[in-house]
């Protein structure tokens, strides 16, 4: 329904649409496009985060106008602005993923400013990588105008001698050549097949959980999380996107209004089913933190102890977010929590109905498929997310335990200050089964940046040390790694955390069961250390790196650099 002539859904945007003193104002809009009618509309952005750099985003353009469309056809003024994006799977391994984390900050501050700025009245945010979602539904919190947020879709998968492939595969390829197990061609063959067009990683990493959790929190049109890029309703949902934010300001209904406590327990609880990155603590904190809901990483413990881990989904299962879509997306599984007493049925979404009407309609997972395991076989009967704590981490970290059979790890440390010191071990067979690998230094402030450790863990798949070597580190790993790792170890080593005390050959024992990470030193050898141990300067100390490496908080407050301390 278009807006009628008597009612006047404009806010802030009367800042620039009313009053002679005002008018300097108006001509800069009409040189953009707009006409006298458009200044009694109220004012949408439409906050695009296309780019070339990285397949996740690369059609986002696009998809941006049908959102603007929306816009106008419902009787809004939309304008598109852009923000950067940084491809995750491009940074990976090298310097440039110091910059990856950060990336999520700066998408988050750009969208504030320009909405703040130009008075939009409301937003759609349409994200493609990694960083993307958070950072959308971050500024989104931050700013609580009526908005909508619309997931770019996940990438088709490659295919490689009659099998989907799809990124990981090929940074897993990279340790098998190095073990002499692919020739320069095959490997070659793998780098032109993985990345068939335009979306964001196929598998349920870190794009694809958080795009999942957004829509599970009521931010996201329903479905909306599992339609491929490609797909033609991708760009009908950007339209809808747009005629729902218009909704939105008619009924006054705002991100506060949606993103609750129980919203982002409702959130936990999807990604725990589907068997997500472990970049979802991180992120789901950080959004919290932007909404003014004092999540902690207790209540991620409290969701994942009473939900099963349902999707055999990449990396350690065998499917990818296409699959799950054809059998029904994520409002199947939705629908399947919420029968089993799982989700909060009464939490209003972006449609204007609660949680419980929209999957009223949504279709059930198809009958006889295996991409989501029955609550009778589950792949794991708890959430594989697991937060640890011990002398190691008395602050929290986080493990997936996903795909493996060893649910506790003991071994001796092998210390690394920097990832590349790491993987030249590993390059050098220096790491032997039953090692436990820490790299830190890498954290937060550390890094700077939290890296990601994707390489890494490829190439102890590609070694074959897969689940036979145990990894822990103050950064963070892909939502493509697998394997016996633990990330987000807190306190970090660059603030003095136990893991910047640890020497090579200490016993430290990982348990799963127990939630328990703890190296075999004694209290009094630990204070020792400790008064020994001298503060490092930071790596960067000027440009985006030195500035967030000063303001960032802890990981287990979400890495977030606008912390009120």
């Amino acid at each position: 329904m278009d807006m009628s002539e008597k009612e006047d859904l404009r806010g802030r945007s009367k800042d620039i649409s009313e009053g002679v003193n005002r008018m300097p104002n108006r001509a800069m809009l009409r040189a953009v496009g707009f006409q006298d009618e458009d200044f009694k509309k109220p004012m949408v952005g439409v906050a695009s985060t296309w780019s070339e750099v990285t397949p996740c985003n690369i059609h986002i353009d696009q998809l941006a106008r049908e959102a603007k469309a929306g816009v106008k056809q419902h009787g809004g003024a939309p304008l598109i602005f852009n923000t950067i994006t940084v491809s995750d799977g491009i940074s990976m391994g090298h310097e440039g993923m110091l910059f990856s984390l950060p990336s999520r900050e700066t998408i988050a501050d750009s969208i504030e400013l320009v909405v703040n700025a130009e008075r939009f009245d409301g937003l759609v945010a349409i994200g493609g990588c990694d960083k993307n979602t958070p950072a959308c539904l971050m500024a989104i919190g931050r700013m609580n105008l009526p908005s909508v947020y619309v997931y770019g879709g996940t990438i088709q998968p490659g295919k490689l001698h009659g099998k989907d492939v799809d990124v990981v595969t090929a940074f897993e390829a990279v340790g098998k050549y190095q073990e002499g197990q692919l020739t320069d061609e095959e490997l070659h063959e793998v780098e032109c097949s993985v990345c068939p067009g335009a979306g964001a990683c196929g598998g349920m990493y870190t794009a694809n959980t958080m795009a999942s959790a957004a829509e599970a929190m009521g931010m996201a049109l329903p479905g909306s999380s599992s339609t491929p890029a490609i797909a033609p309703n991708k760009a009908v949902e950007c339209t809808e996107a747009g005629k729902a934010v218009i909704e939105l300001l008619r009924k006054n209904i705002r991100p506060r209004d949606i993103m609750t406590l129980k919203a982002f327990e409702n959130a936990i609880t999807v990604v725990m089913a589907l068997g997500g990155s472990t970049n979802a603590l991180l992120h789901l904190l950080a959004i919290a933190h932007s909404a003014g809901v004092k999540l902690k990483l207790d209540d991620f413990e409290r969701v994942r102890s009473r939900v099963p881990h349902l999707a055999d989904l990449k990396p350690s299962g065998k499917y990818v977010m296409q699959d799950l879509n054809d059998i029904g997306g994520v409002p199947g599984v939705m629908k399947l929590l919420l029968e089993k007493g799982l989700l909060h049925g009464d939490c209003l979404t972006v449609t204007g109905k609660t949680l419980a009407e929209n999957l009223a309609d949504a279709e059930p997972l198809d009958s006889g498929q295996d991409v989501i395991r029955s609550f009778e076989q589950p792949l794991k009967p708890t959430g594989p997310l697991v937060v640890l704590k011990g002398n190691l981490a008395p602050e929290g970290a986080v493990a997936k335990m996903s795909g493996l059979k060893k649910l506790r790890f003991s071994g001796p440390a092998r210390v690394y200050d920097s990832e590349q010191k790491a993987a030249d071990a590993i390059a050098r067979d220096d790491i032997k089964k039953g090692d436990v690998l820490v790299i830190r230094y890498v954290g937060p402030k550390g890094g700077p940046g939290m890296p990601e450790m994707l390489s890494i863990t490829a190439m102890i798949s590609g070694k074959g040390l897969g689940g036979e070597v145990a990894l822990m580190t103050d950064g963070r790993f892909s939502g493509g790694s697998h394997g016996f790792v633990v990330g987000h170890v807190t306190p970090e080593a660059q603030v003095g955390g136990p893991i910047g005390l640890l020497q090579e050959g200490d016993i430290i024992t990982i348990d799963s069961e127990t939630q328990e990470m703890n190296v075999e030193i004694s209290a009094q050898e630990f204070e020792a250390r400790l008064a020994k141990w001298v503060q490092p300067p930071l790596k960067v100390r000027t440009g985006v790196l030195g500035k967030y490496a000063r303001l960032v908080s802890s990981a287990s407050q979400g890495a977030v650099t606008d912390l009120d301390l």
